[in-house]
């Protein structure tokens, strides 16, 4: 068996919905209509059954948070959500661009006869 098998990410799926509807404290159907509406998107099983990653686990429950204790409806929470991936990818493609402005000023530095 390979080393790696056991391996698993936050991002792997592995929990069924009855699982996840205990580890996240809300009830399965509250699951199904959060993957409706688009909040959770678990991964799927080859009979189209939900299997959820830690990482929804732990959205499951900011979601929960959000409507329970800041009085946010599930739009509201949608939107947050949206925004906030955008925001770690922004985050993450300047960082990747500030790694390229760095190698380019050095290879300018590099290039350039001494003064």
């Amino acid at each position: 068996m390979d080393a790696n098998f056991f391996d698993l990410s936050d991002d792997t799926p592995v929990y069924v919905i009855s699982v996840a509807a205990q580890l996240s404290g809300l009830h399965p159907q509250t699951l199904r209509q959060y993957d409706r509406l688009g909040l959770v998107s678990p991964g799927r099983t080859a009979g189209r059954g939900r299997l959820y990653s830690t990482r929804d686990i732990v959205m499951l429950r900011e979601v929960q948070r959000l409507s329970q204790e800041e009085g946010i409806n599930l739009a509201g929470i949608k939107r947050i959500l949206v925004l906030e991936t955008e925001n770690l990818h922004m985050r993450e493609e300047i960082s990747r661009l500030r790694g390229e402005m760095t190698m380019i000023r050095a290879l300018i530095q590099y290039q350039l006869p001494p003064a």
